[in-house]
């Protein structure tokens, strides 16, 4: 993260845990040797690995599995200037196991958009880092709002 921007820095646990809180985020990734970001919803498992539910033949999977990308999530109330971001850096690849692909189908996420054919995503949560800004206020004790 970034040392004395007055975010308060979350631990792994606590990052976690803010992420668990919600079910829209965004994988980072690289297409045509270039940064490119893909709003998604996902689901948290409990080892701290960030499964997606996507198109078989889509872009997204050929371009993640088998890399490294980042996935980003956030809270954010505008009215109070306060709110987190958490980001899981980790290889990303397909649920090829059959038997682990039909219960993902019975327990993972839900997809927005179905497709007739979808395979999971798992990210594997290797650099896990958060920081939170809570009511304006940075952890020095400035006011945001003067």
């Amino acid at each position: 993260m970034y040392r004395n921007d007055g975010f308060r820095e979350l631990n792994r646990r606590e990052s976690l845990s803010r992420l668990a809180q919600v079910t829209v985020g965004r994988i980072v990734h690289t297409r045509d040797a270039l940064p490119a970001v893909l709003p998604v919803n996902f689901l948290l498992e409990e080892s701290g690995a960030v499964l997606l539910r996507t198109s078989a033949s889509s872009e997204l999977v050929r371009a993640v599995d088998g890399a490294v990308v980042a996935f980003e999530a956030d809270e954010v109330d505008v009215a109070a200037q306060s709110g987190w971001s958490v980001v899981v850096t980790g290889s990303a690849s397909v649920v090829t196991d059959p038997d682990e692909h039909e219960r993902l189908v019975r327990t993972g996420p839900r997809s927005w958009v179905p497709w007739p054919v979808e395979v999971f995503v798992r990210i594997e949560p290797e650099l896990v880092t958060g920081r939170e800004l809570v009511g304006g206020r940075t952890c020095y004790g400035v006011s945001l709002s003067s």
